[in-house]
């Protein structure tokens, strides 16, 4: 567990950890540490935002609904950013549902707190605006791989996504999770994850992942994931 008290402890979020000194430990009173549960949600659509989260660890999946129960993903946040981001960009209601994908921890801040300091003249504003736009990029180039590509290229881009995020090539993921994460039945989720397992590019076995061949795999999620993580790569954080 990560010490919040302590303004030289280890600090796992990307954006957090690119805060000059002074700034942060400003911060610090207004960042709680919780855990993130597998399969919490952490905003409900049209709820009001209450919290930031930025993560230390985990994946928090930004969900789109169509219908009650229809969703599809429309993006994955993970220790490279925030969740909440709306808060900044003056919304204060959410428009999609946020569940966690990934177990791990974060920060979270009040979004009245949050706001305040987002209108500090600090540095913090300058890497939300950056973030914002590594965001919008992944999820115009998922929109694109959603309408031009098989299931089983979504998959490919999805799981690699989510071992960037993870820090690991294992996981955990029911079908019913992966299909409102691809939007597919889940039909279409075991057909599709038992192609990659032919290519012997995962290994999938009642939920369990494991990618087995990551070059192979990268390889079959086509050019969406490389943009998406060049994109990333770009954004000026460490």
């Amino acid at each position: 567990m990560y010490e919040t008290t302590e303004s030289d402890a280890p600090i796992y979020n990307r954006l957090l950890a690119a805060l000059p000194a002074g700034e942060y430990r400003r911060l610090l009173p207004e960042l709680e540490q919780i855990a993130l549960t597998y399969g919490e949600r952490i905003y409900e659509q049209g709820a009001t935002i209450e919290y930031v989260y930025f993560p230390n660890s985990g994946i928090i999946s930004l969900l789109a609904a169509a219908e009650e129960e229809a969703t599809l993903e429309v993006g994955i946040v993970g220790r490279e950013g925030i969740v909440g981001v709306a808060v900044f960009l003056g919304v204060e209601t959410s428009n999609n549902n946020a569940i966690v994908q990934g177990q791990g921890f974060a920060m979270r801040m009040k979004a009245t707190a949050f706001l305040t300091e987002c209108r500090q003249s600090g540095m913090l504003p300058r890497l939300l605006r950056r973030f914002t736009q590594s965001l919008l990029a992944q999820i115009s180039q998922s929109a694109v791989c959603y309408r031009y590509h098989p299931a089983e290229d979504r998959l490919a881009r999805w799981l690699l996504m989510t071992s960037d995020r993870m820090d690991t090539n294992e996981f955990h993921l029911t079908q019913d999770f992966l299909s409102n994460m691809l939007g597919v039945r889940r039909e279409a989720v075991n057909k599709s994850a038992v192609i990659l397992q032919q290519q012997q590019l995962i290994s999938y076995s009642r939920g369990n992942i494991l990618i087995t061949n990551r070059p192979e795999l990268e390889l079959k999620a086509c050019r969406c994931y490389a943009f998406i993580k060049d994109e990333e790569k770009s954004f000026p954080v460490h």
